[in-house]
């Protein structure tokens, strides 16, 4: 892996790192500044190594997949609980729903839907965690909650199918969170505490320490709103825990463990308000891993543990009884991944991998009144697959890449996922490139075996993608661009006959579309960077934009660093079906940091300072303006 490095003054090292942190962040295929809180090294190795697009790490630059990456300190900035909410403004095409201030709830009515290029914010979008799989084992969607900035080293956006290295739900696209690390011997331990509107309070204490071939991240949160209707408050707690060994210099064992709970109130829709519509959530994860890493070869073996309890009251409307029933579900997801990478030729590199799940749950009603129990559904399955990925450099100028996944599921049998592209070197730093990708999703036990429409003959949802991108680094890397042309085709796609009603396959995707970036480093003060998308679906998706534009700057001197932005949104479907809703909206962001000391900061945040009125699902109009200020310290 190769790193360019930029020498810079003691007083302005920090300040040069987070400036090209945000170029990164805002170009296509490029990873921020990797460095450590205290900025104490006198220079930084820019690296373009990215992660999510090989299972290793790889230079951006080879990889015909468009990747962004959001770094450590712009999550940090954001002052943000959830990634979530930094991701949306810094991804072109990529858009989260939001019913409120903080929190996203699950079931009905729940917020935090992801939708990537049009495609569905439901089980077409698949989030990573240190490369494994992370959703629920039987509705097959992400848990938004779970996905908290107290984890995040990075965060690497795929755009665009990654079925060949990830299966089944990342036909739509691949969020990968990389978590915290301890870069150099020593400790370092942060808190932070702020309180704003709606009642709203946040905390966070993290700790990394290394001690020669030993490293540890410990780190803890709790979060709590009134919300900005009655019953609609919210409140979250977890810690996360992660322990390495270097055995070597080419050895590496690491472990780690996260969970958290929340409890949300969702008061539903405004013509149709409920009461006592409350979910009580608790998510885990565990993982373990062994990783290599030599000359010519390298490659990991993992296994994985996520798991679910899930209590949620479905409320009631005004007139009717409470729910005499609890909803409860209890799911989990098991499993081993191992690849290893050579190189058998000059300028290649085979990847080689394996990858094993067992997922399922089962769910029940408990009877308010005796207790008694009211068996569900229960129901497991498997997936099994291997593949393999070939990258070969022609020259200076050329990088072909190729792959396979052959994937079997115990339902719905093999699939065969082919994915090739290409990378052209052009002078000037410039690189154009070219992809061909196949995603598919399995059905989920949901839409199989649970509740009415369940249809246990579903197939695979299938979806060819072409894509064609243009980046470029001009002013000696001040100037970072890029554009992306799509097309996207996918049949066999789950829809809802109202008239059974029943899941069956018979929808289509056809959506094309253009996504734009661009971060310009004016002086060591200013930075400017903005992402612009736009999609055409023939069948609108809830929860997708036609157009989202993000235009933000940053700046800082002295104990002083803001930064502001605003995002437009168009033709944003906040109902589909018979009665389809969309909604456009402008927000203005604004974020400010005063360091009062080394050792400690005050900062304040302001979000929809326009006070806008608009809503992401229909009925959940969203809070105007809304504010929060408080304190971090570092020791």
């Amino acid at each position: 892996m190769k790193h360019r490095y930029l020498p810079v003054r003691p007083a302005a090292r920090c300040l040069a790192v987070a400036l090209l942190s945000g170029a990164a962040a805002a170009a296509p295929g490029t990873l921020a500044a990797q460095t450590d809180t205290a900025c104490a090294e006198k220079s930084y190795a820019i690296s373009e190594a990215v992660v999510t697009g090989t299972r290793g790490a790889v230079s951006a630059r080879d990889l015909p997949t468009t990747v962004t990456v959001v770094g450590r300190r712009q999550l940090e900035e954001s002052h943000e609980a959830s990634v979530l909410p930094t991701l949306t403004r810094q991804v072109p095409g990529l858009f989260v729903t939001s019913r409120g201030l903080m929190g996203y709830g699950v079931s009905t009515g729940a917020a935090g839907g992801m939708s990537m290029r049009g495609l569905s914010s439901g089980a077409q979008m698949l989030v990573l965690i240190d490369g494994h799989p992370q959703y629920m084992g039987l509705f097959g969607h992400p848990i938004a909650d779970a996905y908290q900035t107290m984890l995040a080293e990075r965060v690497e956006v795929l755009r665009g199918p990654a079925s060949v290295l990830y299966g089944s739900n990342a036909m739509g696209g691949v969020i990968n969170i990389v978590t915290r690390r301890m870069p150099h011997d020593g400790a370092a331990t942060t808190a932070h505490v702020s309180g704003g509107s709606y009642g709203t309070l946040q905390a966070e204490a993290a700790s990394r320490l290394r001690r020669g071939r030993f490293s540890s991240v410990v780190t803890a949160n709790y979060g709590r709103s009134d919300g900005h209707r009655s019953d609609m408050a919210f409140e979250q707690y977890g810690g996360y825990a992660k322990l390495a060994y270097d055995f070597s210099s080419a050895w590496r064992l690491w472990g780690d463990v996260n969970v958290t709970h929340f409890n949300s109130s969702n008061p539903g829709p405004v013509s149709a308000p409920l009461t006592d519509n409350d979910s009580r959530v608790t998510r885990g994860m565990a993982s373990v891993m062994l990783e290599n890493h030599y000359g010519r070869t390298s490659g990991a073996v993992s296994l994985f543990y996520n798991w679910g309890r899930h209590k949620i009251n479905d409320g009631y409307a005004a007139g009717e009884e409470p729910q005499a029933t609890r909803f409860h579900s209890r799911d989990y997801m098991a499993g081993v991944s191992l690849y290893q990478s050579f190189v058998p030729l000059r300028g290649g590199r085979l990847t080689l991998g394996f990858d094993y799940q067992h997922f399922g749950g089962e769910t029940w009603n408990r009877v308010v009144a005796t207790g008694a129990r009211e068996p569900g559904v229960e129901k497991k399955q498997d997936e099994l697959a291997g593949y393999v990925d070939y990258r070969q450099h022609l020259g200076r100028w050329l990088t072909l890449d190729a792959g396979l996944r052959v994937d079997h599921h115990s339902h719905t049998g093999t699939e065969f996922v082919p994915q090739g592209g290409l990378a052209l070197h052009l002078p000037r730093q410039a690189e154009l490139k070219a992809m061909v990708s196949k995603g598919f999703r399995n059905p989920t036990i949901r839409e199989m075996y649970m509740f009415r429409p369940a249809n246990a003959d579903l197939r695979a949802e299938r979806l060819v993608s072409y894509e064609l991108s243009f980046t470029q680094r001009q002013l000696d890397g001040a100037l970072t661009y890029g554009l992306n042309l799509y097309y996207i085709d996918g049949e066999n796609i789950i829809e809802l006959d109202p008239s059974g009603p029943r899941y069956f396959n018979s929808g289509a995707v056809e959506n094309y579309g253009l996504e734009a970036s661009v971060g310009w480093n004016l002086s060591s003060r200013w930075h400017l960077n903005a992402n612009y998308s736009w999609t055409h679906m023939e069948n609108p998706v809830l929860g997708a934009p036609e157009h989202k534009l993000y235009v933000g700057a940053d700046y800082r001197h002295g104990r002083w660093s803001a930064s502001t932005g605003m995002q437009y949104v168009r033709g944003l479907y906040t109902a589909v079906g018979a009665a389809p809703q969309t909604d456009s909206f402008l927000l203005w962001d604004a974020r400010a940091d005063y360091h009062l000391a080394r050792r400690a900061t005050l900062f304040a945040r302001a979000d929809n300072l326009l006070a806008q009125r608009y809503e992401s699902l229909a009925g959940y109009p969203m809070p105007r303006a809304t504010f929060q200020g408080g304190v971090a310290l570092s020791f």
